[in-house]
């Protein structure tokens, strides 16, 4: 799908890997439209490039809904929005609280669900175009923790596991609609969100990254979401942006 004059959504577009993809797709000739929970900080994304900010809760069905009917005609989502919060399952003070692990799911995997098939059930209304008959791309970010995640990461990989497993029957449920699904599980990118961990947690992260030996730039991720719209063929599948690192125990 060529992405010129294409209306798209982007969660969480206030910061970090949101915030870049949405510069990069304004770059390309979208139509922005930058969802966060922070509408001051998406603000600033969609008067920097020409995009429009609307404040909405992804977790939230009324919230979604109603950042919708700002959103007329987008054939392209990309979900971005999530939380990283770490907790072992039984640490010094005893067992998680329940309410930690719930809050994760609720936002990240629950969130994605729910602006997917809101969204989604808007494209489906649209008319098909070009030669495949396309009605619009959803993308998805997951995380290489869904698959290798560290100590404390239980919440967190549980979300990320989550979204990697709706992809493919995402993509064959909405196949017949002529909606794609993709997802994107990054390493450790360069975002506010990787700062809420200590530097020497960031610097041994970088380290064992076999090539190259740095974290990923957030315009990185962009690109990717940018060419999965423009390859038509793509389509259910998770592709890894880690520079072929594992994640270690801790």
């Amino acid at each position: 799908m060529d992405i010129k004059g294409v209306t798209t959504i982007i969660t969480g577009g206030g910061s970090g890997m949101g915030a870049e993809t949405a510069r990069v797709f304004a770059g390309a000739g979208a139509k922005v439209i930058l969802w966060d929970m922070n509408v001051a900080a998406a603000g600033s994304v969609a008067a920097e490039i020409g995009g429009v900010a609307i404040q909405c809760d992804v977790t939230s069905e009324d919230s979604v809904k109603a950042a919708i009917a700002k959103s007329s005609g987008a054939r392209v989502l990309v979900n971005c929005a999530g939380i990283l919060v770490g907790k072992r399952i039984v640490g010094k003070e005893g067992p998680a609280d329940l309410d930690h692990f719930m809050k994760v799911i609720n936002v990240n995997l629950v969130g994605t669900y729910n602006t997917m098939r809101l969204v989604a059930g808007e494209m489906a209304k649209l008319d098909p175009i070009g030669p495949d008959a396309a009605r619009g791309v959803i993308i998805n970010a997951a995380s290489i923790a869904a698959f290798e995640g560290q100590i404390g990461q239980v919440a967190y990989s549980a979300s990320k596991g989550g979204i990697v497993g709706m992809t493919l029957p995402a993509a064959r449920d909405l196949g017949k609609l002529g909606i794609r699904v993709m997802a994107i599980a990054p390493g450790a990118v360069q975002t506010p969100m990787i700062g809420t961990i200590s530097q020497e947690l960031q610097d041994s992260i970088a380290a064992n990254i076999p090539h190259p030996s740095r974290m990923a730039r957030p315009d990185e991720f962009a690109k990717l979401a940018l060419h999965i719209v423009d390859n038509d063929y793509l389509n259910g599948t998770v592709i890894r942006l880690d520079g072929a690192s594992r994640l270690a125990a801790k």
